[in-house]
C-alpha cells in the first residue's frame, strides 16, 4: 500500500511563489548533498559515511556541507517544510482551532514530501541512534517557528505554556507516528496513521 494518498487538490504548501535565483541554487545544493547521502549510506553504512565523502559525491567542499548541515545527522533530519508550514498557517483562518491549524500543516508538508525520501529518513531515524539522538533538537527548531505564527495569531506569546504544549503534542504525535511506521516496514497509509494519532489528541485515548 502507499504510504501516502496523493488524490489531494492543489495545496497552500504546493502553491507557495517560486523562490528566487539564489534560493533555488541553494535548494538544489542541500539536495545533491541529501542524495549523494542516502546514496553512500545505502553502499557502506551510515557510520562509515563520512562528511569528506559526502562533499566528494555532492561536488562541494566540505565546509559547504558544514554550511548547509550543521551535523551528519542533520543532513537525514533536515527539510524545506519549516517556511512552507508557517506560510500555510498564517494563511489559516484565524478562528481556526490550533490544533486543527496544526492537523492541516503538518499533513500538507507529508503529502509535499517525496516519499521515498520519506522511507529513507524514517528508516535511518529507527535504525541509527545517533540520527534518534538529534531529533529533539530538531523538532525544537520546527516547534519554535510554529509555536511563534500561532502565538502572534491568537495574540500570545510564544513562550505561553500552553501554545508550546499543544505544538509539542502534535509534532511528537507526528514523530511517534512515522517511527511506528518505520519500525513496521512501512506498512499502511502514513496519512492515515497520522489522522489518527491527531483524532485521539483530539478526543483523548480511551482504552
Amino acid at each position: 500500500m502507499a504510504a501516502t494518498s496523493r488524490t489531494s487538490p492543489p495545496t497552500p504548501v504546493e502553491a507557495q511563489p517560486r523562490p528566487g535565483l539564489r534560493e533555488r541554487k541553494k535548494l538544489k545544493t542541500r539536495m545533491a548533498i541529501r542524495r549523494s547521502t542516502y546514496r553512500l549510506i545505502a553502499e557502506q553504512g551510515y557510520d562509515a559515511t563520512t562528511i569528506e565523502q559526502i562533499a566528494e559525491a555532492a561536488e562541494v567542499s566540505p565546509s559547504t556541507v558544514f554550511r548547509y548541515f550543521a551535523t551528519k545527522e542533520d543532513i537525514v533530519l533536515t527539510d524545506e517544510y519549516d517556511p512552507l508550514m508557517e506560510a500555510a498557517i498564517r494563511n489559516r483562518p484565524a478562528d481556526e482551532p490550533p490544533l486543527r491549524s496544526l492537523r492541516f500543516v503538518v499533513t500538507e508538508a507529508l503529502l509535499a514530501a517525496e516519499e521515498e525520501e520519506l522511507r529513507r529518513r524514517t528508516r535511518l531515524m529507527v535504525e541509527v541512534p545517533a540520527i534518534r539522538a538529534r531529533i529533539s533538537e530538531t523538532m525544537s527548531d520546527t516547534a519554535k517557528v510554529l509555536a511563534r505564527v500561532l502565538a502572534d495569531r491568537g495574540g500570545r506569546s510564544a513562550d505561553d505554556l500552553e501554545v508550546r504544549v499543544c505544538v509539542a503534542a502534535v509534532l511528537g504525535a507526528l514523530l511517534e507516528v512515522r517511527l511506528h511506521w518505520g519500525e513496521h516496514g512501512h506498512e499502511g497509509d502514513l496519512i492515515a496513521m497520522v489522522d489518527q494519532a491527531l483524532d485521539t489528541l483530539e478526543g483523548g485515548l480511551t482504552l
